[in-house]
């Protein structure tokens, strides 16, 4: 990457006050000042500024964290805190959520600066899985497990939901978990709301065969293991 634009990224200033700190020698590599913004900067590289070492990204980065009530999935809302608020990496504004969560919505959130990867969670056509744990205002009726499985009409659309699975929670008759394999708007909220009921709270639990971690608390996160990575290359 050339020195400017990781400067850039870094610092969060733009290129032409990046130009005004090279030249104010304020930058060093390997302990030697560079003033020239096209100089290429190499893996092993020590890049400083103002005496305190910059850190290099080396390659694409992926995350789960463990989302709290009350944050949006955006990189950047002008009214509500968002996810990177949680965030300790160097230039964090350049994640993104792949698969979003409603504010109110808690659990397991994946981030990543690598496009091609989010766009297989994401994307309708890889029918990637999610399960969630959901609370309900009124006990489960007995036939919605049928009805999520044979797909139902929501409010304003005219295609009916792909086949979903709906799971008992023992000993809980307000709680069940729904996995589904699409990304409609509010879908899990419209689900239970076109067959009379009412979701109380919804958490996150499964993103394809990533499942949040259990040792994470909320605002928690951590790297994916590289066989976590892997595994979203599977999805069909």
């Amino acid at each position: 990457m050339r020195l400017d634009k990781f400067l850039s990224q870094q610092l969060g200033i733009s290129r032409s006050l990046v130009i005004r700190e090279l030249r104010s020698g304020l930058v060093t590599i390997n302990d030697e000042v560079v003033k020239s913004g096209s100089y290429k900067i190499q893996p092993d590289d020590d890049v400083a500024y103002d005496g305190n070492l910059l850190q290099q990204i080396t390659g694409p980065r992926y995350f789960m964290l463990h989302k709290p009530q009350g944050y949006v999935c955006s990189t950047d809302d002008p009214i509500n805190p968002t996810i990177l608020y949680f965030i300790d990496e160097p230039v964090a504004d350049k994640l993104h959520a792949a698969g979003r969560l409603d504010m109110d919505t808690t659990g397991l959130v994946l981030l990543t600066d690598d496009g091609q990867w989010s766009h297989r969670i994401t994307s309708p056509r890889h029918h990637c899985e999610k399960t969630y744990l959901v609370t309900l205002e009124n006990p489960v009726a007995e036939d919605t497990a049928k009805q999520f499985a044979a797909g139902i009409a929501l409010n304003g659309e005219k295609d009916l939901t792909k086949p979903a699975v709906l799971e008992p929670v023992e000993g809980e008759d307000y709680m069940v978990r729904l996995t589904i394999s699409e990304g409609r708007y509010h879908q899990v909220k419209r689900m239970f709301a076109a067959v009379g009921n009412h979701v109380v709270a919804l958490h996150r639990e499964r993103i394809g065969a990533i499942v949040l971690d259990a040792d994470l608390g909320e605002g928690e996160y951590r790297p994916l293991t590289q066989l976590e990575i892997d595994s979203v290359g599977l999805v069909k």
